[in-house]
């Protein structure tokens, strides 16, 4: 893996359905997506393993594209090289053997992180996806667990406008649930509707990080746009009033998932987390 004696830092590349689940976090008592992973790497590993995430989600929020990152103990590295799978791209397999038949969570990837790889900090943004059926596309049971359903023919085009209107860098303390000492200023780099093959209506959300429950407000915000309720013009005023109203809906986790992270060049990794430290230092988190 790499020279005797070096720290070794692994890469995880995941998928979970978070119906089950009360959110990424450890919790005591309860059953969470960070819970059931490092209980997993005990099994196979050993050790007290602490696994750091790019996103950390909310109960009922599901994730394809979640990353998070594993520093291995000298132990831990000594027992992953004498096993079965005796290299860390193997390890993938035997979390999932351990986790499995026909399990909500699934590990894709394991793989010697580049130097300079934080999961969370050298991320440079995160894509969500969220999922909403209307009169126009039906309610497909099937779908329940990752769609919300609202009773109304939704008017796409307008909701799309609506998105689109609130891109870029700006406080979006309206739409986020405040946390002491946490920036809700954010940077939206792309946000739009779109309706699936089958009519589900489909909201893409990409930002360098979000602010909790900011993504289900702003899909909300939108719905609202597209029952009637508010116009177009109404969304970006909430944001630039900056006070969070009765108007907006945090919609259902069930209909959100975190899809992709992105980062920089191999690289440009080290810096990147670097300065993503710096400003959560000055209050950016």
């Amino acid at each position: 893996m790499t020279r005797d004696g070096d720290p070794v830092r692994l890469r995880l590349d995941l998928a979970y359905d978070g119906t089950g689940f009360r959110g990424w976090a450890r919790q005591p008592g309860l059953r969470t997506v960070q819970g059931t992973l490092e209980g997993a790497i005990t099994r196979v590993l050993g050790g007290d393993p602490q696994l750091v995430v790019a996103g950390r989600t909310d109960a009922g929020v599901h994730a394809s594209g979640q990353v998070a990152h594993l520093d291995l103990t000298p132990a831990q590295r000594e027992r992953l090289e004498k096993s079965r799978a005796g290299v860390p791209e193997a390890l993938a397999s035997r979390l999932n053997g351990v986790l499995g038949p026909y399990p909500d969570l699934v590990v894709h990837r394991t793989a010697v992180a580049a130097p300079g790889f934080d999961a969370r900090f050298s991320a440079l943004w995160r894509r969500y996806e969220y999922r909403v059926a209307d009169r126009e596309s039906g309610y497909d049971p099937l779908e329940r667990l990752r769609t919300t359903a609202v009773k109304a023919r939704l008017d796409h085009d307008a909701m799309d406008a609506a998105a689109r209107s609130l891109v870029g860098l700006h406080d979006f303390a309206a739409y986020c649930k405040w946390r002491e000492g946490a920036t809700t200023i954010r940077t939206l780099l792309e946000f739009g509707w779109h309706r699936d093959e089958r009519g589900i209506l489909v909201a893409r959300v990409k930002a360098d990080a979000f602010c909790h429950s900011m993504v289900r407000a702003l899909v909300g915000a939108c719905v609202a746009v597209g029952e009637g309720r508010l116009t177009v013009a109404d969304v970006a005023a909430i944001r630039d009033e900056g006070v969070r109203t009765s108007e907006v809906k945090v919609l259902a986790a069930r209909g959100l998932t975190l899809t992709e992270v992105g980062y920089p060049a191999d690289d440009l990794l080290e810096l990147r987390a670097e300065q993503t430290r710096a400003r959560r230092s000055l209050g950016a988190d």
